[in-house]
Parts: C-alpha cells; sequence; structure tokens
C-alpha cells in the first residue's frame, strides 16, 4: 500500500511538472520578448518555488537547509554535490543571484532553453577541452562583476548518494581564480529523488552549506579540501537523518 501510494505520488508529481514546466514556457515569451535578464530571473526563481512546493506537497518530502549563514549576498562560487535534478531547483532559492554552470545541450530544451540563457546562466560544452574551460572561466568572472553566485557541480554528473566520483577540473581552475569565497554544499537528495527512474521517495531532502574553503594551491590540495569538506558536511547530513 505504501509503495503504491509513493508510485501515484510520483506519477501525480510528474504531470504537476510538465504542466507547470508548459505553461510557464508559454507565459515567458514576453520575458523573451523584453530582453531583461533580471526579469527571466525572476521568473525562473517562481518556476523553481512552485516545482519544489509541489514537490513537498505531491510527493510529502520535506527540505532541510542548514548553513545558510555561510552564503554571502555577493558574489561567491558554491561548489555543490549532485544527487539529482532537485539540486537544480534549490538554489534558485537559497542563493539572491544565482548563475548556474550547465550542459549547453540544455539551451535547446524547446522553451526552457532561451530562458536558461537569458537569466544568465553559463553554458558549456564539454566536449570542447581547453577551450571550454577558458570559456567557463571567463563567463564566470563576468557572473562574479555582476554580484552574481555561481553555481558549480564539480563531480560533472548526478550521483549515487555516498559514491566517490573523480571531480572535474573545471573546480580546481575556478577556485584557483576565484577573487570570491568557494562554498562546499553536501546534498543527500538522491534518497528522495533518485537520479533515474519518476520515483519520488517520502522523507527530508538535507542540505548542508559549509563555511568557505581556506585558500588552497595546487590541484590536490584543492580537491583534498573540496572532499574532506563534503565527507563532514554528508555526517551532519546521515545524523539528521537519523534523527527525524
Amino acid at each position: 500500500m505504501k509503495s503504491a501510494m509513493t508510485t501515484l505520488r510520483s506519477l501525480l508529481f510528474m504531470l504537476y511538472f510538465v504542466a507547470l514546466t508548459f505553461a510557464m514556457g508559454l507565459g515567458a515569451i514576453p520575458v523573451r520578448i523584453s530582453r531583461r535578464g533580471d526579469w527571466a530571473l525572476s521568473y525562473a526563481k517562481l518556476w523553481a518555488r512552485l516545482v519544489l512546493r509541489g514537490l513537498s506537497g505531491i510527493c510529502a518530502i520535506r527540505i532541510d537547509v542548514t548553513g545558510e549563514e555561510h552564503l554571502p549576498a555577493g558574489p561567491c562560487l558554491v561548489a555543490s554535490q549532485h544527487q539529482s535534478f532537485f539540486d537544480g531547483f534549490i538554489w534558485m532559492l537559497l542563493a539572491p543571484r544565482p548563475a548556474y554552470v550547465i550542459k549547453q545541450e540544455l539551451l535547446k530544451i524547446p522553451l526552457v532553453g532561451p530562458m536558461l540563457s537569458l537569466s544568465g546562466m553559463i553554458p558549456v560544452h564539454r566536449e570542447a577541452g581547453a577551450k571550454a574551460l577558458r570559456t567557463l572561466m571567463s563567463a564566470t568572472r563576468a557572473a562574479f562583476d555582476g554580484d552574481r553566485q555561481v553555481i558549480l557541480f564539480p563531480e560533472g554528473t548526478r550521483t549515487l548518494p555516498g559514491a566517490p566520483v573523480a571531480l572535474q577540473p573545471g573546480i580546481v581552475a575556478l577556485t584557483r581564480q576565484s577573487p570570491v569565497p568557494v562554498i562546499p554544499v553536501a546534498t543527500d537528495s538522491g534518497r528522495c529523488w533518485p537520479r533515474k527512474g519518476i520515483m519520488k521517495h517520502p522523507g527530508t531532502i538535507h542540505v548542508a552549506i559549509g563555511a568557505p574553503l581556506a585558500p588552497s594551491e595546487g590541484r590536490q590540495a584543492i580537491t583534498l579540501a573540496l572532499s574532506t569538506a563534503w565527507a563532514e558536511l554528508a555526517t551532519f547530513n546521515a545524523r539528521e537523518t537519523a534523527q527525524s
């Protein structure tokens, strides 16, 4: 019975998500015509808020965020774990002016893609190698100058909870060049919103925001600092899960 209810809730949320996205995609046409990036970002924030409200209301999934005091109001680089599509929505609510580093292919999604570009997201063509890295570094500098919080998923793809994954080289280059705080974030979103399939499992998604990383030099030092911070934050999330 419990499994059947979870399946029904997951299907209802999928219908809600598709209908909401289509309706807001059509509603975004005037924003796209205006070419106002600030309007596009506000509209994207509204979309994300409605998606997550639907997730909580339909699928009985709570969202617990800790460490928000570490997140500055100004520019910063958020280095977050990535386990599900949830991670692509939550920073629209947590950061004042987020700029996600996204796959360039997302710009091709009908209705959604043009809004991603207009709202100031940072597309990366990952197969372009060194050129892609130079483009990423230039775009993030511009985002910092625009008082944006750059959201980066250093694992490069959605991963299973607790699975070790090699970090992409972009995080090292960006950490070296960033004149802003680098904020580590751990999440267990994959427990409730798996990376594959439509199932959404009731429970609590934890998002633990850590203190800024201490300055480090060298690839190994940077990746070790981030991995250590993630491990400590993930341990905190696990304790919160056990107590809930």
